[in-house]
């Protein structure tokens, strides 16, 4: 039973490990990035879409998104999404494609930037304590209904404690690489 709750920890923690790197693909470094658009919804025959679901998104240049969308009546809609979307970018369309001009960062936003993806790695690393802090609690449960013994709970515990740290490791290391991408121009 516990050698179950360990294997989840894992799957746990990895899923605590994509969703901080997808919070990462989203701050943007300077160049063009379809991961920025991830989260903007499209509202296309009263329903909502994730952009990708409406048409081809390209980063055919450094600096320049492109959306192609396969109904090309839905443009308006999806330069009204980028708008809410609060990006910073302004969306330019010639009736068959939306381009998405991405500006030079300056070094102010350069700071601002590196400091959201401070903020999203703090968010992973809390995420993975939590994940911690509710399986040892789960433990702590096994070993008083005595499914195990104290020093089984110890051991688990030990093994628990390796796997945040490695985590944890991976976290600051996303976040290093993430810092790098935004700061270097």
């Amino acid at each position: 039973m516990s050698k179950i709750l360990i294997t989840e920890t894992k799957e746990r923690m990895e899923k605590a490990i994509d969703s901080t790197k997808h919070r990462f693909s989203t701050i943007r470094a300077g160049r063009a990035n379809v991961a920025m658009l991830a989260d903007v919804k499209v509202t296309q025959y009263g329903s909502e879409m994730p952009l990708n679901q409406v048409g081809n998104v390209s980063a055919p240049e450094a600096r320049l998104l492109v959306i192609d969308p396969w109904d090309k009546t839905v443009i308006p809609a999806i330069e009204k999404a980028i708008n809410l979307a609060n990006l910073g970018l302004t969306p330019n369309n010639d009736g068959k494609v939306v381009r998405l001009s991405i500006p030079e960062l300056t070094a102010e936003r350069r700071k601002e930037y590196a400091k959201m993806a401070k903020t999203e790695a703090e968010a992973g690393k809390i995420a993975v304590r939590g994940i911690r802090k509710d399986i040892n609690n789960k433990l702590r449960a096994a070993e008083k209904d005595g499914d195990i013994t104290q020093d089984e709970l110890k051991a688990f515990e030990t093994d628990v404690q390796k796997l945040t740290d490695d985590y944890i490791k991976t976290v600051d290391e996303l976040f290093k690489k993430k810092e790098k991408e935004i700061t270097t121009v």
